[in-house]
């Protein structure tokens, strides 16, 4: 049952997927409506594998590569439908569902099977930890979706391309004030979760902070979201500027999250 659900939940986000790259070629309303009604069907499947697991393991199911990986992936979609509904943007599935797709194949590419939870981990501020990192991440990922938007919409505006994906595009002015929302969300979370991993490595390892690559990573991402931050009031940077910082945040998260996990060697190794 836990493998079905999630190669089901796999093929309905992948359906998702092609249909937002279809929607980005052709207008049509009823392409939008479909993504929402795919990508919350695969939600519905998605949650289910997950109680699945947490009822075999009897934990929450946040360790190891293929569980974090789907479990980031869900965060994404809870996250995407918020923000799909505060601000009515079909097109925006079309931006954020294959992030979502290739989440979820990177996690089917990864062991699966159900062990104990190691010593280290039975901490109740890991758990904390790690929901408050992969929520704050989520929004981070979709602001790096809704950065591409801005800079699509601006390339159509200055080639004075002012019909097709242009029209279906929000205006610069909403794209920019959802990637600050999104920010302002992530940023406080992402820094949460930095301070509860710092008591979780206290008690698990007796040191606060051990300068382990997956701590200087997370350090490297929030000072890039910090600088977003700080310029954005201290400078004004908005628009094109904070919408390519919100990519390269993105891409520091994937480093972080994938990166560190397989190339370097770490105390984390373990998500």
């Amino acid at each position: 049952m836990e493998i079905v659900t999630f190669k089901l939940a796999l093929i309905l986000y992948f359906a998702a997927t092609i249909v937002g790259l279809i929607e980005i070629f052709k207008e049509s309303k009823g392409l939008s409506r479909l993504i929402l009604i795919l990508a919350a069907c695969g939600f519905v499947l998605h949650t289910l594998n997950i109680i699945i697991r947490y009822l075999a393991a009897g934990y929450l199911p946040i360790t190891g590569m293929h569980q974090a990986t789907s479990f980031f992936a869900w965060c994404i979609i809870v996250i995407f439908f918020i923000f799909a509904y505060r601000y009515k943007i079909g097109i925006i599935g079309a931006f954020i569902l294959p992030i979502v797709f290739l989440l979820m194949l990177s996690s089917s590419t990864f062991p699966r099977e159900i062990i104990p939870l190691p010593p280290v981990l039975q901490s109740y501020w890991f758990d904390i930890h790690i929901v408050l990192a992969f929520i704050g991440n989520a929004a981070f990922a979709i602001a790096s979706g809704i950065g591409v938007m801005y800079l699509l919409q601006e390339h159509y505006l200055k080639r004075k391309r002012l019909s097709g994906l242009f029209q279906r595009l929000p205006n610069l002015q909403i794209l920019d004030e959802i990637n600050y929302r999104l920010i302002t969300l992530g940023f406080p979370l992402l820094t949460l979760a930095i301070i509860t991993g710092a008591l979780w490595a206290e008690s698990a390892w007796g040191a606060y902070w051990r300068w382990d690559p997956k701590e200087v990573w997370s350090l490297i991402t929030w000072i890039i979201y910090a600088l977003v931050l700080h310029l954005r009031i201290t400078k004004g940077w908005r628009g094109k500027k904070a919408a390519i910082i919100s990519i390269i945040g993105f891409l520091s998260i994937l480093f972080t999250f994938f990166g560190v996990n397989l190339l370097l060697n770490s105390l984390h190794s373990f998500n």
